[in-house]
């Protein structure tokens, strides 16, 4: 499926520190900007890691004797970003699809991922809320990309072989398959088209009623 990569989601105007930025500065960017998280980049912009709300938050537990050994007590007594940072960062590539993205950030249990060139310097920066944005797909776009892309190019079939409906990112398939061609290999395709929320078959059997999917005659009213 050709999904949205990261570049076409991503926001490339990203507020950023560096290793010394002190505390309180940061503070004030995460307000200034309504954001909750500021990635630290080294002299040549390459992250090093994140400062999150979280991470502030941990001065609230008291400026005890810093100890290495110990990362909140350390976080709590850190001045800087440097100090309060989360590292390494997760970073995620321009050309990575949606899917790409989400795995990592599931993986990893983050809200965002810092993106960078393949130089490794950062441009950009992808979050949760940035991905769902797949689900403001038009039906349209959804239902053309399965005709041509999926019952034409990939499956080779034509296009009036099934039907194809979409409506709020719900997809209903109706036709009969050829024996090549299985149902759940169709509907697992069609799941993973951007934007698509569920998927239905509903079969036409050789008499013009829809069948069940075991091909039995479906019970009338």
């Amino acid at each position: 499926m050709n999904h949205q990569k990261v570049r076409e989601l991503m926001s490339d105007a990203v507020v950023r520190v560096q290793r010394g930025t002190p505390f309180k500065e940061i503070a004030h960017l995460l307000q200034e900007y309504d954001i909750t998280a500021v990635p630290v980049v080294d002299a040549d912009d390459r992250p090093v890691g994140v400062v999150s709300e979280a991470d502030l938050l941990q001065k609230i537990l008291g400026g005890a004797p810093r100890d290495a050994a110990d990362p909140v007590r350390a976080k709590a007594s850190a001045t800087d970003a440097a100090g309060l940072m989360t590292s390494p960062a997760v970073c995620a590539r321009e050309d990575w699809s949606v899917v790409d993205a989400a795995r990592v950030m599931a993986r990893h249990g983050i809200k965002r991922l810092l993106v960078t060139d393949e130089a490794d310097r950062l441009i950009g920066v992808v979050s949760r809320s940035d991905l769902l944005r797949v689900f403001l797909r038009k039906d349209r776009e959804i239902r053309t990309e399965i005709i041509e892309e999926i019952l034409v190019r990939a499956l080779g079939l034509a296009p009036s072989t099934v039907q194809v409906d979409v409506a709020h990112g719900h997809v209903v398939l109706s036709g009969r398959l050829p024996g090549r061609v299985s149902v759940s290999a169709l509907e697992d395709m069609c799941r993973h088209v951007d934007g698509v929320v569920a998927v239905e078959f509903r079969p036409i059997g050789e008499g013009g009623g829809e069948t069940g999917r075991d091909g039995g005659a479906a019970a009338g009213g």
